[in-house]
């Protein structure tokens, strides 16, 4: 009889997915993190539906539609073929002219420059102007079809650092109405840190950032460990944007790098955590 698929770890993620060809585990001595291995080719049986990689009218690219793949959510099969997201905030004129903030507007693309998704705000105007970078917000990211593939919340909370009983939180959900994890602050006298949790309240990765997010002239990176802190697995990245754009915008591009083979829930949530870093400390 021929050799049989391997399959990843067990995994706190229910039954593990099945893996075409011999299962090269990247993180296998980082422990049980989260990590599952994703299929990288198209398995038989599935049927490819057509590629869409046609410019859209606002000129974008997209990336074209993956197969469907078993217990994997709706939408987020495009994470099991990307290790990084490059999340680039659009320019409003009007906040730009008067400071007026409005809902903010996100591309969220591949190495390759494919758009991936789409992310919009939905903020009413009142909560936007009065509660500013410490707003609670929901914000809605759409596939290629238009589909709201992921949906994250952030409820508002104190966003003073001397208030370790109100920290800030970010849920995550896969598609609209299933969570599938969370983004929690943890308390710390001056570093910026983060739990990212599965839909069970387990921790499953850890973020740390530098003491002073505000250093001028180059990128500023937040590490994504394991759970104990001991094996660094990702990252995300505010870059540098220039001079002119920092002073005056508020628009930012931000980097967000996993594991090819992390589990795609666990992928999302950290994009999640990238969005609830970019609200709550730039």
């Amino acid at each position: 009889p021929g050799s049989q698929p391997a399959t990843a770890p067990g995994m706190p993620y229910g039954s593990p997915q099945q893996v075409p060809g011999t299962y090269q585990g990247r993180w296998q001595g980082a422990g049980n993190y989260g990590f599952q291995a994703q299929p990288m080719g198209v398995p038989g049986g599935f049927v490819v539906p057509p590629v869409q990689n046609q410019p859209t009218m606002d000129g974008a690219i997209w990336m074209p539609i993956p197969p469907s793949i078993p217990n994997c959510p709706p939408g987020l099969e495009y994470l099991t073929q990307i290790d990084q997201v490059l999340i680039h905030q659009q320019l409003e004129l009007l906040e730009v002219v008067i400071g007026f903030e409005v809902n903010n507007k996100y591309e969220l693309k591949n190495a390759l420059g494919q758009r991936v998704y789409f992310a919009a705000e939905d903020t009413d105007c009142l909560t936007r102007n009065c509660c500013g970078p410490s707003r609670p917000f929901t914000i809605r990211i759409t596939d290629n079809l238009g589909r709201e593939v992921i949906r994250l919340q952030r409820p508002l909370r104190c966003s003073a650092c001397c208030c370790p009983c109100c920290l800030q939180e970010l849920e995550v959900q896969a598609p609209p109405g299933n969570t599938i994890g969370y983004v929690v602050q943890n308390w710390h006298v001056c570093l910026p840190k983060f739990t990212i949790q599965d839909e069970k309240r387990t921790d499953i990765l850890k973020i740390t950032g530098p003491c002073v997010v505000c250093r001028c002239c180059e990128d500023v990176n937040f590490e994504v460990k394991s759970v104990d802190e001991t094996c660094i697995v990702g990252k995300i990245s505010k870059q540098w944007t220039g001079l002119a754009r920092e002073l005056f915008t508020d628009t930012d591009n931000f980097g967000v790098s996993f594991p090819m083979d992390l589990d795609v829930k666990m992928k999302a949530v950290m994009i999640g955590a990238c969005f609830l870093i970019v609200s709550y400390l730039f």
